[in-house]
């Protein structure tokens, strides 16, 4: 009989860092969005590109800002095992933040419209 080898077990860190990057740029677009469409100061100073409007600069940094999560998570977590079920959980309830803060609906009647 032969035996099995031992199989290594991956940490989840890096798969987790990923998971939250993406459930806090998710949250970055949602608050972005809001935040241009309610303050037109913000809204003009996020206008990248003027056809598309404010657009153009919520979806650049909502993106800068996945990135560097991503980044700065991965490199923490790159060898640790975390508590994946509290880290799916914190990035379920920001995507859904994320959703509700770019809903019209939900956001003009954040605004008072």
């Amino acid at each position: 009989m032969t035996e099995q080898p031992e199989l290594e077990s991956l940490p989840n860190g890096p798969g987790a860092a990923a998971i939250l990057a993406a459930g806090i740029g998710s949250l970055a677009l949602g608050i972005l969005a809001f935040a241009g469409d309610a303050v037109h100061f913000l809204g003009r100073l996020l206008s990248f590109w003027p056809p598309s409007g404010a657009l153009s600069g919520v979806t650049t940094l909502a993106i800068v800002v996945w990135l560097a999560a991503w980044y700065l998570l991965g490199r923490r977590w790159a060898a640790r095992e975390v508590a994946i079920g509290w880290i799916n959980l914190a990035s379920f309830a920001m995507l859904v933040v994320a959703l509700l803060l770019t809903f019209p609906p939900f956001m003009d009647r954040l605004q008072g419209k």
